[in-house]
Formats: C-alpha cells, structure tokens, sequence
C-alpha cells in the first residue's frame, strides 16, 4: 500500500548520489598550490562527517592545469552531506571566496525543468468531505481507537447496548503508534517514510502525507493547523551526539512551513518525556487554540517562534540565565518559566510569568532554599500551581509547599500553601478542568491520603481552602471528568488497579471497583463514561473495561498484545456559556427524547433477555424428552436382563 509513496521526492535514493555534494566558488589555485587548497578543504569538510576513501575530487583544466573552482565531497551518508550544505553552504573563506554548497542531486532535479513556462492547469472545485461527520451521531455516541496485535480499529462506544460497534479497522495501519489531532478532525499513523493523517465522512481515508524519513514521535498544535515530526539519526562517527530532524508540516496542505536541525544535544535541554534524553514535544505551543506561537528550551534561552513567518519574535531569542523549565498558559500567550539557585543559595531561584509578543515580565517570585519545582496550569489558564520542594534547615530532608498564581485577577496575587503535614510527600496533583478546585495525594504509600481544596471557599473568595481529606487511600494517580465534578482515584502499577469514583460536589464516594492490573485510566471527552485499560506491559489480563460515571461496569472487552486505548477527542462547543446553562436548568425539556429512546432500548433488552430465556426453557424440555424417549426405549432391554422385572419404580 506505501510502496508508491514519495516516489518523485525520494531523488537521492534512486540515483545513488545523495551523499555527495558539490563546494563551488573555490579559489582557481596552479598546480603548486593543489595540495594546500586541498587540506583546507579537507580540514574544513571531516569536521562535519566522515569523507570517504577518495572522496575529494578537484577537477582541473587540462589546458590551463589550474582547478577550476568546484569540487566534488562524498560522505557515508546522506545525512551528513545534508548537514554539510546547511553548515558550509554561505562560508566565507575569505573577502573574494564564498562557498556555494549544492546536493549532487539536485542538479538532475533543476535541469529537468522546461525553459518554456507552461500555466498550471485548474482543476474544478470539489467540495470536500464533512470530516465532523461522527460529532452528528444520532445516539450521541462517542468512538474510540484500539491498536491490538497488528491491528488497528476504531470503534463506537454504544454503552447503552453493553457493547462496540465497529468503524473501520486495518492491519497494519500504523508501525508503532496512532494519535488523535485535538479536535478529533484526524487520526495520525507512522511509517517509515513519514506520518500519514485519516479521516472521512464515514470511514477513514487517506488525507495527506508528510515525508519524513524514520519518524519516531510526532504531535499536532492545539488547533490542529500544524503537525511536527521529529526523527533522530545515529552519526557515523559514534563519538558524535545523533543528529535530529524537525519539520513543522502544514495539516492540510502537507506543507512543510519549517524544519529544524542539529545534534540530539541542541535539543535535548529541559522538560520531562521523551526518548533518549530529548524531552518531547520540544516545540511547545502558545496562545491557545489560535497557534500562533510555539517555543523551544535552550541554553540559557527560550525560543519564541510566531506561525505567520515561523521566525523568532524580533529575531531574538529570550534571554533567560539558566532557565530549566517553562510552560505556556492554556489560553493565553503567557510564558511560565523556572530558574533554579545559583551559587550556593545565593541567587534564589524564581519563577516569572512573561507576556508575549512583548516580553514583558507580568510577576515574578523569588523561591529560597528550593531543590525542584513543578508547575500546573488550570485548563481555563486562571490559576497557576507551582509545587516546590524546599530544602529543611539541615538541608537533609525536603518538604513541599504550593505557590498558587491567580493569573486573571489584578496583580496576579499569590498565595503560598502548605499541607497540614508538610513532611508529607506529594504523590499526584490535578486541576479540576474548567473549575477552581483542585486534588492532592499526599503521605506515604501503601494508603496515602487525598485532599481537596478550593480556590473561592464560601466566606473569602481570594483564599484557598481545604474542602476534605481521605484518609488511607489505595491511590496514586488522580483522573478528574472533563467537565470536573466528578474524579477518579485510581492505584496503578503497584496498587493493583483499585478505583474509586469520587463526587466532589457532595463529597461522597459513588463507588469503589478493581480493574486488576490496570496500566491506563481515560475519560471519554464529554464526562459520561471512563474506560480502564491493561496494555501489553503485562503479559495476562490484556483488554478493558467501560465504566459509567459512577463507577458501573458496563461491559469488558479481553485483547491480547493490547497496546493503546485512545477516546477520540471532541472539538469545543459552539454553545455559549449562557445557553449551556439554559439546558442544564431545562434538562427535563430536553431529555424526554432521549427518556423514551432509553425506554425503547431497555424494552429490546429485557425482550431480548425474555427471548434469551425462553430459548434455555426449550433446551432443556427438548433434552428431557430426550432421555425419556431413550428410557422407554429400553424398557425391554432392561426386563430381559432383570428377570421380567423393569425395575423402574425402584429408588
């Protein structure tokens, strides 16, 4: 199925010459200086990868005996004549002499260009497909992708029914993993030569590719507009750090708007994930569902690019001595960032709120005595958590206090808080999404305890207040509902896969389950159902569960070699707040409908049920009848083998 892909880009496999490049602007230099231009070349050129056996060549004219300003460089790989264009190609090497650096291949390409102009031919408009086609289902039913062995498929989720419904499924669809866009809109896929997006008004289709050799991770910006793709290449020198290729690709043209390149160490500074100590996505996005900044950590700086020319803000990057770590707001072009203590405790560290485009400082605050630091932003971008962990005065132990930014109001206020026991280790902490409250787990497994706290208590509505507090529970890992209210607590990994669905309305548990051996926890995007997943890490058990809100099983579902469980997300809605609550406060008005669906629906299933039962009812007559038949049958038999005695009556 891709083996016509990139055919007409793939140039540099095809002719064989994609590792040589071509140096031109060279100085004319007679035979006595051959030699001597020759090693500056040489020195100039092995600094960046390893030429070849003869894989310098000057060619000289035969008349004058003098070269003639050009050479020829072959390298092991392509890779590093690649990097050898983008490092040499504009080199001065003196006043009169600069490099103009060229792929072999190229040449082929650029004289295969007619010299007349031909004008592109128009195609007619064909409207395209409805790709929010799935949003309309008329049960309002929500789809879900599952890899398992070397399948791929995407599947409803008809909870009301206790079962799947399927989509569309593939083997072999992606070679390591797919992904959602955030809207939903598209499903991405990887393969060798590049990333791939699907999508449709009723199945998935092939809607673009983007060439990338060996792409290994890849993420979309939160409006969907743009797709970047990283890969990592080993050097041919193995003391050299691997060499890294970037592209930001446009979505739906296959544009590429941008690429970046260099060694793994240029872009292996700061942040938490990632493979082989790059922290990913290196490019974070800025300014919310508009896109249009996206940042990267460097030393000693933050890159800050803006998507209309994909260039940095005033061609500069933010200066920032040893910055480690920054986050942009959810909605608004707001930089978070942390710089440790230098010098012994002398310079304390500080976190800084930095306003783009302008790159004003909106608040800063000096943190003492601090050996890390985390930062959680709310989903709205109101409120910012910074978890510290400080140094005791012995400087033996550590302790955790929160630092609670309230971004939206005038000043931007702080407020320090600490645990009642502040010795206590944080486990887990999450923002309830859209809301003021947040979840904290805290003090030493096996049964740590979960608190709840509010950014408006009742009587002060600028104070942070505690809500309540767990005692002893088996969880290490907080999952809140989309729409907030409701939060799962979950035990992963060592905790066996215990769940309880907690309402923090009311302050009550709805319900407590096992998943045994549960690796995932994720809610479908509108808060009404939670699946549970057991992926291959373990070698049993491999499947999930679909849960209600309040902790129901509806159904499970066992895979073997199950890998990934993905809600398909859903875009914001176009409701505004105002009507949102004119429904919630005539929910009665617009749930008959869906009363009476749900009437129908339990009919079908207790008359399946009734049906299911008369069937068993049958079996069993029939299999009785059976055997008395056999019985009788053998009446006969049995007098002759007893001495005319049947002996049926007998106990």
């Amino acid at each position: 199925d891709d083996d016509d892909v990139y055919h007409d880009d793939q140039l540099e496999f095809d002719s064989g010459f994609g590792n040589v490049i071509v140096v031109d602007n060279l100085p004319v230099v007679p035979r006595e200086k051959f030699e001597k231009l020759e090693g500056v070349i040489r020195k100039i050129y092995s600094q960046i990868g390893v030429i070849k056996e003869d894989g310098l060549w000057m060619p000289v004219d035969p008349e004058t005996k003098k070269t003639l300003g050009y050479c020829f460089i072959e390298y092991n790989t392509p890779q590093e004549a690649e990097l050898a264009k983008e490092k040499t190609h504009g080199y001065k090497l003196d006043r009169a002499h600069i490099f103009a650096v060229n792929m072999f291949d190229d040449f082929d390409k650029y004289m295969k260009v007619p010299d007349e102009w031909a004008p592109p031919e128009i195609k007619p408009y064909t409207p395209g497909e409805n790709l929010q086609k799935w949003l309309a289902d008329e049960k309002a039913r929500d789809q879900f992708v599952i890899r398992a062995g070397t399948d791929t498929e995407v599947l409803w989720n008809d909870a009301r029914q206790s079962k799947t419904e399927p989509v569309y499924k593939r083997t072999y669809w992606t070679e390591s993993f797919v992904q959602w866009s955030p809207m939903g809109t598209y499903l991405a896929t990887v393969h060798r030569q590049g990333a791939a997006v699907w999508g449709g008004a009723n199945t998935f289709n092939r809607l673009m590719r983007y060439a990338h050799p060996q792409v290994k991770l890849i993420d979309f910006s939160p409006g969907e507009k743009f797709l970047v793709t990283y890969s990592s290449h080993e050097p041919s020198n193995p003391r050299d750090a691997n060499r890294v290729v970037i592209n930001i690709f446009d979505v739906r043209t296959g544009k590429m708007m941008r690429d970046f390149k260099g060694s793994a160490d240029e872009f292996a500074v700061g942040g938490a994930g990632g493979v082989a100590g790059n922290s990913w996505p290196v490019f974070r996005w800025g300014g919310g569902k508009e896109e249009k900044y996206f940042a990267k950590l460097g030393k000693n700086m933050i890159s800050v690019y803006e998507t209309e020319t994909f260039s940095l803000i005033d061609k500069k990057s933010l200066k920032v001595e040893n910055v480690v770590d920054f986050s942009w707001s959810p909605t608004d072009p707001i930089i978070a960032l942390f710089v440790p203590e230098l010098g012994g405790g002398n310079q304390p560290a500080r976190v800084s709120l930095v306003q783009m485009p302008g790159k004003e400082e909106l608040r800063q605050k000096n943190l003492f005595s601090i050996s890390d630091c985390k930062m959680y932003w709310q989903s709205n971008g109101d409120y910012l958590a910074v978890k510290a962990d400080r140094y005791t005065k012995t400087k033996k132990s550590t302790y955790t206090g929160f630092e609670l930014f309230r971004i939206k109001e005038r000043d931007i206020p702080i407020e320090v808080l600490e645990l009642d026991n502040k010795n206590d280790k944080i486990i887990a902490f999450a923002w309830e999404p859209k809301g003021h409250r947040f979840a904290v787990i805290h003090g030493d497994n096996p049964r740590p305890d979960v608190s709840f706290y509010s950014m408006r208590s009742t009587h002060n509505l600028g104070r942070v207040a505690k809500l309540t507090t767990l005692k002893g529970k088996q969880a290490n890992a907080l999952f809140w509902s989309p729409g907030g209210r409701f939060i799962v607590l979950a035990g992963l990994k060592g905790f066996n896969g215990q769940l309880e669905f907690f309402n923090v309305d009311e302050l009550e548990t709805m319900a407590t389950a096992e998943h045994f051996m549960a690796t995932d926890v994720e809610w479908d995007p509108t808060g009404r159902y939670v699946a549970t997943s057991v992926t291959s890490v373990h070698e049993m058990e491999n499947g999930f569960n679909i849960w209600s809100f309040n902790g129901k099983l509806l159904y499970r579902i066992l895979k073997d070699h199950f890998f990934q469980f993905l809600w398909r997300p859903r875009p914001p809605s176009f409701l505004t707040p105002e009507k949102e609550e004119e429904i919630a406060r005539n929910l009665k008005k617009y749930s008959k409908k869906y009363e009476a669906e749900d009437q129908d629906v339990s009919m079908l299933l207790s008359e399946q049920d009734r049906e299911k039962r008369r069937m068993l009812k049958e079996e069993w007559e029939k299999w009785v009848s059976e055997w008395r038949r056999a019985q009788e049958e053998e009446k006969l038999e049995r007098q002759k083998l007893r001495d005319g005695e049947a002996s049926d009556e007998e106990e």
